[in-house]
């Protein structure tokens, strides 16, 4: 099966999705499709051996779309030139909606004898003029909700251009044929009753309405946008000893590339020469710029700010974490939460159920009004409530309420350092009731570090441990790895050792300045015939840390403490997830007493330890059935089967690809301070989902009864069109402006 995203070109509405899921559905060969009215865009998966996207895209250009798979930033700039097209239209129309309210105020106040009624010259002037004007407004500005209606009668396919289509049009001919046969039907009808500015005001409400979602679109994707702004163009590569300026698409594996003070950095590498700071915020959101040394990664997207360096180019292209990010990000903001089911069911039968009821509306009002209000005056409201319905009943704003909140949050999310898989993972997160963790790369840093010193000679601190790495600097092993790192970091000064000599199983010896030293564990002391009290150090041991004792052949100096170390952020980040009423379990595969030593220390409300993969697997699956939903986080393969088992698996960016590809969400930095921040997240876009669902259903449920005239034999209300398309307009607009407003909130 293969499974691309396409752009969908002439979709607007969440009946547009509905039309196209419908008729690709029936194509053999497509296994499934999700169209997403917000992204316009179609995650379609099918068979290559069957169907292919020409095939595809020919099945729905009858009904006014197609399918086109394109660079990201091309779809960014075709969007703008729609949208510019879509300003010129608008802008071409201001004169035309002036003098069409001009001629509507006039009329009214005339009437109410606040003004001077309208002289003869001037009403047949405007009585020519409103039919031209009209005519350009529904056959040019107008011209896709014609063609929306022309679609409805060919192939039975209804959408939201056709109910403005529709609606428009039959105010246009009835205005146009008491236009052409006045005299003819003036003993029937009232001739003076015209549509035109209707067709003229109503038409220019919709394009403004789409014009301003169109362009509130546009900015709630800008995460996308952002991040594309974050390749760099050019990179400098060694090679054959000279300097050289490339295109990115032309570096390769292997390649050295040059970093300049305040350059991007291009591709995903390793420091290979050279120290700087480099700031990752647009990636992971931290502020603070990272040191960066020989041996540390660096990823593309990211801004160099003070020295150069070189590193070695080990991820190109697409396999760049940036690249893999833009690619999450997109396909999440394409993914549809379940919340949004209701939305799309109800659009799915709402054109339908419209074109009932403005026929319905038409018919009772000709029917029942004729008898009270006779035939002339009752055409006119049966006319106003039918084209009222249509216009008012778009269901735009119901199909935009689900996306464009989605579309924000997961932008918001990657802009944090949170990395959101699809939509399903960010609705489930904000009902979450357990957080199970595992230990190590999660709550710690996944690699030894220096605890403590306990020193017992006359030197200092600082030289004590410049022995223990100029004797350790020679060892492979990780402990060894800890402490010449911590010496590195705190920029102690090295000695040179002669005479050096891994003792198996028990530690390292050699010369440092004519004196012999040695560096291990107990039994390397018990060699020496030292006397050393192992229950001094017993407490340490019991909680995980490993001594490492530095001696000579007549006493020891000092003992080294190195554990895994507690991440800074876990404490408060587990005291968060209790503020959110959220319980912490911790499992881990790490021996009993260290276990519950962290857990402790951290917080958490259970400790699981000594547990294989397969026992978190069972964890996870007991907590589902005791009716908890579960987020599981973790950073290695062992934690990929619960990952993948929990309600919401959330990985930790640091650790490995299995692990990330089993996630739903990840965690860039491995910080899990921004757990916390995704379920904010989740809470609040959800909540944005809820309002606008409300403003979206409230419209409608107002608007069809007013437009219908059912109100009108009880208050004399009744809706016109022109405020009719106002309202529908505006459902839209307060949809993805309620949207946007969730970039403000803070996480």
């Amino acid at each position: 099966m293969q499974n691309e995203t396409y752009k969908i070109k002439g979709m607007h509405c969440a009946s547009c999705a509905s039309i196209i899921e419908k008729t690709l559905r029936k194509i053999d060969g497509v296994e499934s499709i999700e169209v997403n009215s917000g992204t316009e865009k179609a995650k379609i998966s099918f068979d290559p051996s069957k169907t292919n996207i020409e095939v595809l895209s020919k099945q729905i250009e009858p009904l006014g779309y197609s399918l086109s798979f394109s660079d990201i930033k091309i779809k960014e700039k075709n969007k703008h030139i729609e949208l510019e097209d879509m300003k010129n239209k608008l802008f071409s129309l201001i004169p035309i909606v002036l003098v069409s309210l001009f001629v509507m105020a006039w009329d009214i106040f005339g009437g109410l004898k606040l003004v001077s009624e309208m002289s003869y010259f001037w009403s047949e002037f405007f009585h020519h003029l409103l039919p031209v004007l009209a005519t350009y407004t529904l056959f040019v500005v107008g011209k896709p909700y014609l063609l929306g209606l022309y679609r409805f009668l060919r192939h039975g396919k209804a959408n939201m251009d056709t109910l403005i289509g529709l609606g428009t049009g039959v105010a246009f001919i009835y205005s146009f044929v008491i236009s052409a046969f006045e005299e003819s039907l003036k003993s029937f009808i009232n001739v003076n009753q015209g549509y035109y500015d209707v067709v003229i005001v109503v038409i220019a409400f919709i394009t403004l309405g789409k014009y301003l979602e169109a362009r509130s679109k546009l900015k709630t994707g800008d995460a996308i946008e952002k991040l594309l702004n974050l390749q760099a163009k050019t990179a400098f590569v060694l090679r054959d000893n000279k300097e050289i300026e490339i295109s990115v698409t032309e570096v390769m594996h292997g390649d050295l590339i040059i970093i300049k003070p305040g350059g991007n950095i291009p591709v995903d590498g390793i420091v290979s020469e050279g120290t700087s700071y480099v700031d990752e915020s647009m990636i992971t959101g931290e502020p603070m710029p990272v040191q960066k040394n020989v041996g540390d990664n660096v990823v593309a997207g990211t801004i160099n700010t003070t020295g150069s360096f070189v590193f070695k180019a080990t991820k190109i292209g697409s396999e760049t974490m940036l690249a893999r990010i833009i690619k999450m990000v997109e396909e999440a903001q394409g993914s549809r939460a379940p919340i949004q089911a209701l939305a799309d069911k109800i659009s799915g039968v709402f054109v339908p159920i419209v074109l009932v009821l403005s026929f319905a509306a038409l018919g009772l009002w000709l029917l029942i009004g004729t008898q009270y209000l006779g035939f002339s005056q009752t055409l006119s409201f049966s006319l106003t409530s039918f084209v009222g319905i249509l216009v008012i009943a778009c269901p735009c704003a119901l199909g935009l309420a689900t996306p464009t909140a989605i579309i924000v949050g997961v932008g918001k999310g990657a802009r944090e350092g949170i990395l959101i898989k699809d939509a399903s993972t960010l609705e489930k997160l904000g009902k979450a009731t357990v957080v199970v963790v595992d230990k190590t790369g999660t709550l710690t840093y996944g690699k030894p570090e220096i605890i403590s010193i306990k020193n017992f000679s006359d030197k200092k601190d600082e030289e004590l441990i410049s022995i223990f790495s100029s004797l350790e600097q020679k060892s492979e092993h990780p402990i060894a790895h800890a402490i010449v790192s911590y010496a590195k970091k705190s920029k102690l000064n090295l000695f040179s050792v002669i005479d050096f000599e891994a003792v198996k199983g028990k530690g390292v010896k050699g010369v440092v300045e004519n004196v012999e030293y040695f560096a291990g564990n107990t039994k390397l002391i018990k060699d020496l015939n030292l006397v050393f009290d192992v229950d001094s150090i017993e407490k340490e041991t019991s909680e995980g840390k490993t001594p490492i004792i530095l001696a000579t052949k007549e006493k020891i100096l000092g003992i080294i403490l190195v554990a895994d170390a507690i991440k800074k952020e876990a404490i408060d980040a587990i005291k968060d997830l209790h503020l959110l009423k959220i319980k912490v379990i911790m499992l881990t595969g790490d021996n009993k007493n260290t276990a519950e030593y962290v857990g402790k220390l951290v917080g958490v409300d259970e400790v699981v330890a000594e547990v294989m993969p397969l026992d978190k697997l069972n964890k996870i699956k007991e907590l589902q059935k005791n009716g908890d939903i579960v987020v599981m986080t973790g950073d290695g393969v062992n934690d990929a089967p619960a990952l993948a088992q929990a309600d919401i698996g959330v990985a930790m960016a640091t650790g490995t690809d299995v692990a990330i590809e089993s996630a739903g969400i990840t965690l860039l930095h491995g910080d899990i301070s921004k757990l916390v921040k995704a379920v904010h997240l989740s809470k609040i876009a959800m909540r944005g989902i809820k309002q606008n669902l409300f403003w979206a259903f409230i419209y409608n449920i107002v608007g069809i009864p007013l437009a219908g005239g059912l109100f009108y034999p009880i208050f004399g209300w009744l809706l016109s069109p022109i405020f009719a398309g106002s309202a529908m307009a505006l459902s839209s607009v307060s949809v993805v402006s309620n949207s946007l407003r969730l970039k403000a909130k803070k996480i």
